[in-house]
């Protein structure tokens, strides 16, 4: 019955909420321009297309930031993207930052290895947001955010995500419809942060699958029963539910121990809109 499911977006309308949600989001900030990281995958190539459309491509900046195991291919990828768009754009090496702590290690694996790259490209951002005097976005999904597919202060480290609320199969759907180059599109998703390293080899199941059992649990707040009635395995949806369950601190502000009658994150909630 999983076919059943229908992760359908209307392009036209999608496009134009997440245009205006960027647009309003930067000036709220008091700012007119974004910074963002250009991997040359699909959600960065996503991001950077309504980023230009609302902001104007003079006032995107794109950063290519290259490790030394960094394929040429996304190199490659990343600049169609710009020249499609005509984002401005820099490309900074991150290798020379990155090796000296590596170098201290030498049994660190790749996960340990990955996590330092996320993380010193997200101090690559706010420096170059602070010279270029622009807010950074980020390119994060719904799958990936609600899985912990992320680096805590790396890729999830941004001042906005345009499309947090678009599983990634829906990305795929409004890329081919903003005009995001094929190559791009048909390529296996990949954070590119080792020689072979794929999302969902990574992952261990497909995004087309994951999304729509993450519809179910989350948009229809369906039960595993009614998971399990749809088609879906019982051992795949336990997995999916603990992954879930074990990265929600990835999605909250760090808790803070209640000391007083107010405190942040508890009495004190206030929207992100506060006080404009």
């Amino acid at each position: 019955m999983t076919e059943k499911i229908d992760l359908t977006i209307n392009p036209d309308l999608t496009r134009k909420i997440i245009t205006g949600f960027i647009r309003s989001e930067i000036q709220r900030a008091g700012l007119q321009r974004a910074v963002m990281g250009l991997s040359g995958g699909l959600d960065s190539a996503l991001t950077c297309f309504l980023a230009a459309e609302a902001l104007g491509p003079q006032n995107v900046l794109a950063i290519r930031l290259p490790y030394k195991s960094s394929s040429q291919d996304s190199m490659d990828d990343a600049q169609a993207v710009i020249d499609k768009t005509g984002v401005q754009s820099t490309t900074i090496p991150i290798s020379p930052m990155v090796d000296p702590l590596i170098g201290q290690f030498p049994d660190m694996d790749s996960i340990r290895k990955g996590n330092i790259m996320a993380r010193m490209r997200m101090i690559v951002w706010y420096d170059q947001s602070a010279a270029f005097e622009g807010l950074v976005i980020g390119t994060g999904n719904k799958t990936e955010i609600l899985l912990g597919y992320t680096t805590l202060y790396g890729d999830s480290g941004v001042a906005l995500v345009p499309l947090g609320d678009l599983y990634k199969t829906q990305v795929r759907q409004l890329a081919a419809a903003v005009g995001v180059p094929q190559q791009i599109l048909q390529k296996p998703p990949s954070a590119d942060l080792w020689i072979g390293q794929t999302d969902e080899g990574e992952l261990g199941f497909t995004y087309a699958e994951v999304d729509r059992l993450l519809y179910l649990l989350v948009d229809e707040r369906c039960s595993m029963d009614e998971c399990i009635q749809a088609g879906f395995d019982e051992k795949f949806i336990k997995i999916v539910v603990e992954r879930i369950r074990r990265n929600h601190f990835k999605r909250v502000m760090p808790p803070v121990a209640k000391l007083s009658n107010r405190t942040t994150g508890y009495d004190f909630l206030y929207l992100r809109d506060w006080g404009t």
